[in-house]
Parts: structure tokens; sequence; C-alpha cells
């Protein structure tokens, strides 16, 4: 498993870099779960680490609109992040998954057919009222993504543990893998967690609060970074 840890400035991004992280991942959980951070954060997270680390970059927890989001990825892939993640956050049918991971590859692939896109379903996603993740592994492949993702919409403390079961876990990584694509987990993930996370065996686990001491509104502590990273 590679360790993916959410800083939302340069600062933070080198005690992750320098505790171990194997993927930077900018964002700003001001504007949700999978928020946006501005195109110079991005830009001075990677000169902060020297290139050393791939960087990745949230673009929000979007609705139905991929023109927008189409945008918003290209800005992100031009900032000089490597990994660009999406929220289908209010999206609702397999149509408008599809639309909208197939515009945003597009719209990176044509910038750059190197760059990965990450689409992030949501382990709560019946009280957000969203698609189900399960569907995403399929939808994700059609649409040539990279990597297909599960995270919690709402930050309230609950877990990704507390909405979908092991098992229920164990068939979404596999499903993904079976497209051929990568899979990575996150949601409030806590260290106990750990021993699950193993027997599932995500290609990436993402965290943010695990690393802050609990709190994702406090700092990357590069202690608990490196922490996780040896227990892992």
């Amino acid at each position: 498993m590679k360790l993916l840890v959410s800083p939302i400035s340069p600062e933070e991004a080198i005690a992750a870099h320098q505790g171990g992280a194997d993927i930077i991942d900018v964002k700003n959980p001001k504007e949700g779960s999978l928020g946006a951070n501005f195109p110079w954060v991005i830009k001075s997270v990677k000169e902060a680490i020297d290139s050393r680390k791939p960087i990745s970059a949230t673009i929000g927890d979007f609705n139905y609109k991929p023109g927008t989001a189409s945008l918003a990825a290209l800005g992100a892939a031009v900032a000089g992040a490597q990994y660009i993640k999406v929220g289908l956050y209010d999206v609702q049918t397999e149509e408008q998954a599809l639309d909208m991971l197939t515009s945003i590859t597009r719209a990176v692939k044509d910038m750059d057919p190197g760059k990965k896109v990450v689409a992030s379903g949501y382990s709560d996603y019946k009280r957000i009222n969203s698609i189900s993740p399960q569907l995403l592994p399929a939808i994700g492949a059609r649409a040539g993504v990279d990597v297909v993702m599960l995270d919690t919409g709402i930050k309230d403390g609950r877990s990704t543990f507390e909405f979908m079961t092991e098992e229920e876990l164990t068939m979404f990584t596999d499903a993904i893998r079976d497209q051929g694509l990568l899979s990575a987990l996150a949601g409030t993930l806590k260290f106990e967690d750990l021993p699950m996370l193993k027997r599932i065996k995500p290609d990436i686990i993402g965290v943010r609060g695990m690393v802050c001491g609990g709190d994702r509104a406090s700092c990357i502590k590069e202690e608990l970074v490196a922490r996780l990273k040896k227990e892992m």
C-alpha cells in the first residue's frame, strides 16, 4: 500500500514528505471532503518538496457539471498535479458519472497523457444522495480514469468503516483491480483500522485527520506520518 497524505500548505507538505508519505495530496478542507485548494498553493507545494514525490490535487465535491469540472481538472494539471482527483458528490446516475469522468479525463490527458485521474465515490453515499461507489469501477474503466477511490462525503468524525463492511470494501477494491485500475480508500481512517486495511489491500490509503492527531482541522505532524508509514 502507498500512503497519500493531504496537506493544505507547503509547510504541511514538507512534514508529510519528511514523514515518508508516498503521495502529497493538496486539498482545502474548508470547501468540503475533497475541497479544492488554489493553483498557486499546488505550485508552491510542488516547489517545496522539489518534485521528489508525486503531487495530487483535489478539484472539489462536484454535482453534475462536466464542463466546470473539466476546467478545474485542467487547472490542477497545469498547476503541477500528477494526480487529479474529483469527488462525485451529487452525481446520481451512471450516465452522469460517465459523462463527468470522460470529460475530466479528456481534459487532463489531452494536456498530458502521463497524468492520472482519480474518481472518488463516497462510503456514506446514501446520506448525501449520491451514486453507489460499487458502480464506479466499471464506469471509471469506461471513462479512462486511473484510480477509483472511496472517501466520506460528510466529515463529522464517522469513518468509512461505519458505512461499509469489510466484505463490501474488499469487493470494491477487487472490482477496481479486475478493471485494471488502482484502488484507494480514505474517510476518517484511524490507526486501529490498519489490520483491516491490510486485509482489504487497497493500492493507496488516504489520510489527513489521522496524522493531525485525530483532528483534520489541526496540522499534519511529521512523527505521526512516520508512525503510520512504519505500521503500514
